[in-house]
């Protein structure tokens, strides 16, 4: 027999003040893991996944984890991944980031029936792919573990220690590679696939959910080779759907790699080159800002994606077309105030970036000329990155005989209505999907902000569960096809409504600028 580990001891004797139970356990394939159990709900935080990405595991695809003996204690949060933290960002991480980051999280009701099978959902960060992690409050997953649902979120490489390329990576491998980031997040589902069973979790019931490069990385797995089979339904938020940031070329790719040697006085291409790269300080290989070196001359930072031709075998949104995708229900959308990217100073700027289509464009936005150049900015880019995208992802789901809901989400904090009075800004949706938001506005929290999330977490839960978000008492929320255009608006007084979209026309324009883009 197994005897009890010192920390479950601790916890058992604390249960009686603290309202902990008796340290909950689950076996993985590399060895038994203890969590917490508080209030009905176990937890189990630095699972690890992978080895740590390393040393000579620094740029290499993601390797098995080590197996250990006992009891592995997994009641705190991993480091996440290395990053410079954003100091603004709507999910500030609760750990030291560290270059030795690939673990795992998993919140499961405690009581579930012993053999029970519950489906399970699979978080994705954000954070533009240069930050972000598992541990910030407003993803807890205690509200999904609630409802019958075996949550997990996981860390992956961002930044140049999740996309990097060198020639002498290319002839270590054996095949082209850049996009390590993207393999860390097969390795989490492929995890997921074989370890869920022990924490009550069904394998084939499992949704993936990500936010902003959480929500382009969900897009991107509904096309990726790697991923097929690992999930059965997918949500995006603010994620986009096309690819409008350019995929760098595994030429461009490993020519970034060379340079950023280069800054660092290596410009050996093999062996003795990657051995130097691998021995840089991690704080050398972060950098202090990312979007600096991607657009300096030369570049040092690939800035994302690149099109190695084997974890990402083409653009998604070519891939979608060509009907090389996931065919899974998917639930797709944004927030009312979300944005874009455009290098435009004024309005002649912003219109002209358009080019032909840029009179239409000025008529649909800003037909009496007096939108602020900042909000129609927001407004008019907004779309052409999210909304836009978001309904040509709905259109090839719903065309391949799957379902597709579309929403857009625009409640907003009762505390931050002067502080945000277009709408609802980028990544302010996420702890009202995942119903944190007392943990993100904290004692400001009102009645109608619970209200907003428990009405959007319903229609989460009620997706992961059954693939298809509506429920009982809940505003129905019709299917996408091109007849209806429906859309499912999150509006300021907790309440939702299904309408037939009402920028669909603006919408037209831009997906007549994407295609002529995607022409040339």
């Amino acid at each position: 027999m197994r005897c009890a580990s010192p920390i479950a001891l601790l916890l058992a004797m604390l249960a009686p003040v603290t309202g902990l139970a008796k340290s909950p356990e689950a076996m993985t394939a590399e060895g038994a893991v203890a969590g917490t159990s508080v209030h009905g709900i176990d937890v189990f935080r630095g699972i690890p996944f992978a080895a740590a990405p390393t040393g000579p595991n620094r740029w290499r695809s993601p390797q098995p984890a080590a197996p250990w003996k006992g009891v592995r204690v997994a009641q705190d949060f991993a480091p996440d991944c290395m990053q410079t933290p954003s100091p603004t960002s709507e999910a500030p991480l609760r750990t030291t980031p560290s270059e030795d980051c690939l673990y795992l999280n998993v919140w499961k009701p405690a009581a579930a029936k012993k053999g029970a099978k519950q489906p399970v959902l699979v978080w994705i960060y954000g954070g533009a792919f240069i930050r972000g992690g598992s541990s910030p409050a407003s993803y807890d997953g205690t509200a999904f573990a609630r409802a019958g649902i075996v949550f997990v979120s996981f860390n992956y490489r961002v930044g140049r220690f999740g996309f990097f390329s060198h020639p002498a990576l290319s002839a270590e491998a054996g095949k082209p590679v850049g996009n390590f980031a993207m393999e860390d997040q097969v390795a989490a589902l492929k995890w997921v696939r074989a370890n869920i069973p022990s924490f009550g979790g069904d394998p084939a019931k499992v949704t993936i959910m990500g936010e902003s490069a959480g929500g382009t990385a969900v897009i991107n797995l509904l096309t990726m080779p790697s991923a097929q089979g690992l999930f059965r339904g997918a949500i995006a938020m603010s994620g986009g759907g096309r690819s409008l940031l350019p995929t760098a070329t595994q030429k461009r790719g490993e020519q970034v790699g060379i340079d950023f040697a280069m800054k660092h006085g290596i410009s050996d291409t093999g062996v003795a080159g990657l051995a130097a790269l691998r021995a840089l300080p991690a704080e050398a290989v972060r950098g202090s800002d990312l979007f600096a070196d991607r657009f300096a001359h030369p570049s040092t930072y690939v800035g994302g994606y690149v099109a190695e031709g084997s974890v990402l075998v083409g653009q998604s949104d070519t891939l979608m077309e060509a009907g090389k995708f996931a065919k899974v229900p998917v639930m797709i959308g944004m927030t009312s105030a979300d944005g874009g990217l455009t290098f435009a100073r004024d309005k002649e700027a912003l219109y002209a970036s358009f080019g032909e289509h840029g009179p239409a464009l000025r008529r649909l936005y800003d037909p009496q000329g007096l939108v602020p150049f900042d909000d129609l900015s927001r407004r008019l880019t907004g779309d052409q990155y999210m909304a836009e995208p978001a309904r040509f992802v709905a259109r090839h789901v719903a065309a391949s005989g799957q379902k597709a809901w579309v929403y857009r989400f625009g409640y907003v904090a009762e505390s931050k209505r002067a502080e945000w009075p277009a709408g609802a800004p980028h990544a302010t949706d996420i702890p009202y999907f995942f119903n944190t938001v007392e943990e993100r506005y904290g004692s400001l929290t009102t009645a109608l902000d619970r209200k907003a999330a428990t009405l959007a977490h319903r229609y989460v839960v009620n997706f992961v569960k059954s693939g298809d978000p509506n429920g009982r008492s809940l505003p129905a929320w019709p299917t996408y096809n091109r007849l209806s255009e429906a859309v499912l608006q999150h509006n300021m007084d907790a309440e939702a409504t299904s309408t037939f979209d009402p920028f669909r026309e603006r919408l037209d324009i831009l997906e007549q600028v994407a295609n002529s883009w995607a022409n040339k």
